[in-house]
């Protein structure tokens, strides 16, 4: 098999030797670029990670769901390709405003991934898959409350840029998904994750203005003693 490589070669260079002239494909092929210059190049690499990291999500996700990958590590790498998504996102939010538009111009069929990406956490989390070693209740309750009164606190300080208050929800509607003791429709779920995907669609540094940091902090607040009162903990926040 080797010696028949060998050959091969051989009658390469004789071809090559005996059309000196002739050019190589290289030659021949005109190259076509998709970029003119670096911003225009980094605009398509960001592109192509995007395109990458859909087609990952939706691998994985079939994978959990196939039981080829234990919730461990299907959690943990949901979480971390999740993380690198927000970092992406920030990057191109001009330039992609609309992800489901990204994905349907690009033939992109990625149901699975389009929810995950929009949840924004693991499917582990999203429905309570209870595995040995989680908190106890009554840590959970505990984490719940610390990111409850973090998020208050945030806005109450005048803090208003998506880059800090995207944060502090993430970890509130994360933390609020590990508490069983919630109803699965729980309200306050689902109106943190619908001001989670409005900030999606911001800058880093693009801020709320007035009105919405005032109707997100309600919404917060209501959320809370909603959840306190679930919890038969009262609901005055201070």
């Amino acid at each position: 098999g080797v010696g028949g490589v060998g050959g091969v070669g051989g009658v390469g260079g004789d071809m090559a030797s005996t059309s000196p002239a002739s050019p190589s494909l290289a030659q021949q092929v005109q190259e076509v670029k998709l970029w003119s210059n670096k911003k225009e190049r980094q605009q398509y690499d960001n592109f192509a990670n995007l395109f990458a990291l859909i087609k990952t999500v939706e691998k994985l996700e079939k994978a959990y769901v196939n039981s080829a990958v234990s919730s461990e590590r299907y959690e943990a790498a949901c979480a971390e390709l999740i993380a690198k998504y927000k970092t992406l996102r920030n990057t191109l939010v001009d330039t992609v405003p609309d992800v489901q538009h990204f994905m349907s111009t690009y033939s992109m069929h990625c149901v699975s991934a389009k929810h995950r990406l929009q949840v924004g956490i693991p499917a582990t989390i999203e429905h309570r898959v209870k595995r040995p070693g989680d908190a106890s209740s009554a840590v959970n309750v505990a984490e719940c409350v610390h990111h409850y009164i973090g998020a208050m606190d945030t806005l109450k300080l005048n803090m208003a840029a998506k880059d800090q208050i995207a944060p502090c929800l993430s970890d509130l509607v994360v933390s609020l998904h590990k508490v069983s003791q919630l109803p699965a429709d729980f309200a306050g779920k689902l109106c943190i994750r619908r001001w989670l995907e409005r900030l999606d669609n911001m800058r880093a540094s693009d801020e709320l203005g007035e009105d919405e940091v005032r109707q997100l902090l309600y919404d917060i607040e209501n959320s809370y003693n909603t959840f306190m009162q679930l919890l038969g903990g009262g609901g005055d926040n201070g």
